[in-house]
């Protein structure tokens, strides 16, 4: 597994080896060991995820402030352009954001730490998009800053697309008054 860093703090790209002939491929998905090693962390993941969108759904920029959640976020089927925001004021990147596209040709998985917001948008005609979570989601606890918040400034790569939104994610807060960890 080779580990990427990025221009946010601790936020890592991973591409696994992938062992491939005539008759497909196999590569090793997760490896506890091989990621602390390689981050410098310690990680436990108690959830798994799985989500199918079609295209133009764009969601989050979600997080948890209370029981914040570390995700390591693969796509299985189709492309997205993966978004994370660092909501860490001691951080030195506080307020950066990344994005990377994703998808199951280029195999790419991103680590999002605890402390960061994160969203997608869909870019292929569906997705299946996995993500292992070290903290259980808590829909009391679950914050949202609005995908296009001027002061952020991201660029979704729209083009055509017109994003699908939750009722959640139209009514998210703007990044100077959303809820960040200290």
């Amino acid at each position: 597994m080779k580990i990427t860093k990025t221009t946010i703090q601790d936020v890592f790209i991973l591409q696994p080896k992938i062992f491939q002939d005539n008759r497909g491929y196999f590569y090793e998905s997760w490896n506890n060991k091989n990621f602390d090693k390689l981050t410098n962390n310690e990680v436990h993941f108690v959830q798994d995820n799985h989500s199918r969108s079609q295209r133009g759904v764009l969601r989050g920029l979600h997080y948890q402030l209370k029981n914040p959640q570390g995700k390591l976020v693969r796509v299985v089927n189709g492309n997205v352009l993966d978004v994370v925001v660092d909501l860490r004021k001691s951080s030195p990147t506080f307020g950066n954001h990344i994005t990377v596209e994703i998808s199951d040709e280029n195999k790419k998985q991103i680590w999002v730490p605890a402390g960061c917001a994160h969203g997608f948008l869909v870019l292929s005609e569906q997705v299946d998009f996995l993500y292992k979570t070290t903290e259980y989601y808590s829909s009391k606890d679950e914050q949202c800053i609005l995908w296009n918040d001027n002061e952020l400034n991201i660029d979704w790569k729209l083009g055509e697309i017109k994003p699908q939104l939750s009722k959640k994610d139209i009514n998210g807060k703007t990044f100077s008054r959303a809820p960040k960890y200290e």
